[in-house]
């Protein structure tokens, strides 16, 4: 049995969850994500909790079962709270900046990278070298901060590049004569 899936979800104050059949509707102040249930779960909404069940006692249900509780509980946060990643860029003459909807990145090619905002998605450039990446959809979030990442993935020797908040770079020792 999942112990995570028997936790029910509480719907906090200002949130609107509507099921109907297998799609899950959850709205807040910071916009409206759905999600749609695979056959052998079930949800149900009473008094102000969103409870999910294994429609039958196959191994693939009791699977999904707490992943779907999991994707449903991470769809109530994004609409209150919100989700955020931030990148940090070091190297020299590396630098970052918005031009309306599209973040414009030199990362020391011959050009420089255009990277344009997708819908549902905020990105802040508070320094040269820092970005901010927020939205109300996780998985959204973590895709187009992957995205930026992979442009300049941080090195091992001088660690330039970009790096998430808090990561740490396995650094190597350089050539010795």
């Amino acid at each position: 049995m999942s112990r995570i899936a028997k936790n029910p979800v509480i719907i906090p104050e200002g949130v609107d969850v509507v099921v109907s059949g297998q799609d899950v509707k959850v709205k807040g102040k910071l916009g409206e994500l759905t999600l749609t249930l695979v056959e052998d779960v079930t949800a149900e909404v009473k008094e102000g909790v969103l409870t999910v069940q294994a429609a039958n006692d196959t191994r693939f249900a009791r699977n999904m079962w707490g992943t779907s509780r999991s994707l449903i509980a991470n769809l109530v946060e994004g609409v209150t709270t919100g989700y955020n990643k931030r990148l940090i860029l070091q190297g020299v003459g590396y630098r970052c900046a918005l031009e309306g909807k599209t973040l414009v990145m030199q990362l020391g090619y011959s050009h420089e990278v255009r990277y344009p905002m997708p819908q549902g998605i905020d990105i802040k450039c508070e320094k040269p070298t820092e970005l901010l990446i927020t939205g109300c959809d996780k998985q959204q979030v973590g895709q187009v901060a992957a995205e930026i990442y992979n442009y300049r993935r941080p090195e091992p020797y001088k660690g330039k590049g970009f790096r998430y908040e808090g990561q740490r770079i396995l650094r190597k020792e350089g050539k010795k004569k």
